[in-house]
């Protein structure tokens, strides 16, 4: 319930924040038309997000309150299966509950809103093929972590939680090695940057700072949307930049290694490591919940259960650590922000063209629809990135180091 109303508050003090007037920095960048058009965008989306999330808290407590979970726990134990087997039920087939709720939202917000304003591009088979790719990969993935997870729980007692913790974070690594060579090819299509003055100007920053890629690459991201982004993924010798092909088609190859070099900034100060390592101790500490809480006679009458079982303890033990994690969030999300402004400052001491970066960014605001001016509760609970006007501004005080 605070989870839910807190949200709400952003949402509405967030909505309240939009702001008629064109700030100055965009004067020229936004035209009228399209400033009133992010406007109603951002609208749009706030008032879908407030409809989607009550609705949901509304089932959700009503499926508590009814009794839903020791439904679906009689039903699942109907089979007569061993206690894997039996939990694996119970979660999918709340997973395949979830699913149907999820599915007329995301339908809408792909083919009505996204389509309203310009962004979409996905068509019915790619949404489709999407979506069967992704439950199938959560089955077997997130079916095999839920399993492991239960037959620790049931076997090894107190020592079960450090047992899950030390194993999930394996997968995680292990994850991380795979997605960008297995798993992400599923959804996109990755092609190596042609030769040209692109590639040239990013190997040559690249050689600069003595950073080794794997490989650079254009993801067919206009397939789904018209949204433009890039990332760096994977370790080692799987490191690789990928450029949508739709942020080729907007930005100048200045500012392109002026966005790459932000990226650099984000290995080269270490934060996807430290980033990392707040993730493994908040699921050490999601773990050890669920260990405080395995078969509690309290918990489960408060979620309507009639027996208790090692499977339901994780799921409403993960009730439990939402709203913990919600606050801990404030905190991850600060850093997140913090390692933003830092790799904004490795561009600039290391590229040396403060104004190629602010101009990136302008235009990924503008063809983003992005909302100028948020609440700064809204930033605290929900932004990795600073709100554009205070990296700009940021960026603006910033010196260039002599070369």
């Amino acid at each position: 319930m605070g989870t839910f109303l807190l949200d709400t508050l952003a949402d509405t003090l967030n909505l309240s924040h939009l702001q008629e007037d064109l700030p100055a920095e965009f004067k020229g960048i936004f035209d009228k038309q399209k400033y009133i058009e992010s406007l109603r965008y951002q609208r749009t989306g706030v008032y879908f997000e407030l409809c989607h999330r009550t609705l949901s808290f509304g089932v959700t407590l009503g499926f508590i309150l009814f009794g839903g979970f020791n439904r679906v726990d009689q039903f699942s134990r109907s089979f007569g299966m061993s206690e894997i087997v039996t939990g694996l039920l119970f979660v999918g087939t709340l997973s395949a509950l979830k699913l149907v709720l999820e599915l007329p939202f995301s339908i809408y917000h792909t083919f009505v809103i996204e389509e309203r304003f310009g962004f979409n591009q996905t068509t019915p088979r790619t949404f489709v093929l999407d979506l069967l790719k992704g439950t199938l990969l959560s089955a077997l993935f997130g079916g095999g972590v839920f399993a492991g997870i239960v037959f620790f729980f049931e076997r090894f007692g107190s020592s079960a939680w450090l047992l899950s913790w030390c194993a999930f974070t394996l997968f995680q690594w292990i994850l991380m090695y795979l997605a960008p060579a297995f798993i992400m090819p599923l959804f996109n299509k990755f092609s190596p940057l042609p030769e040209g003055p692109l590639q040239n100007a990013i190997q040559e920053y690249s050689r600069k700072q003595n950073f080794k890629l794997s490989g650079i690459y254009t993801m067919d991201s206009s397939k789904r949307s018209s949204k433009s982004n890039a990332f760096f993924t994977g370790f080692g010798k799987f490191r690789r930049l990928v450029l949508f092909d739709t942020l080729i088609e907007k930005q100048t190859i200045p500012e392109l290694v002026a966005i790459l070099a932000h990226e650099v900034g984000h290995f080269k100060r270490r934060h996807i490591l430290k980033s990392l390592g707040v993730s493994i101790l908040t699921t050490g500490f999601v773990f050890y919940t669920f260990h405080l809480f395995q078969n509690n006679s309290d918990l489960f009458f408060a979620f309507k259960m009639v027996a208790l079982s090692s499977y339901a303890s994780v799921v409403f033990a993960g009730f439990l650590c939402s709203p913990i994690l919600k606050v801990l969030s404030l905190f991850t999300q600060k850093l997140s922000r913090k390692h933003e402004y830092e790799a904004d400052e490795y561009s600039v001491q290391t590229y040396g063209q403060p104004e190629m970066l602010i101009s990136a960014l302008k235009k990924l605001s503008v063809d983003n629809l992005s909302h100028l001016t948020p609440h700064p509760l809204k930033v605290a609970m929900d932004y990795t990135h600073p709100p554009v006007l205070q990296r700009i501004n940021a960026l603006r005080r910033m010196k260039v180091l002599p070369p």
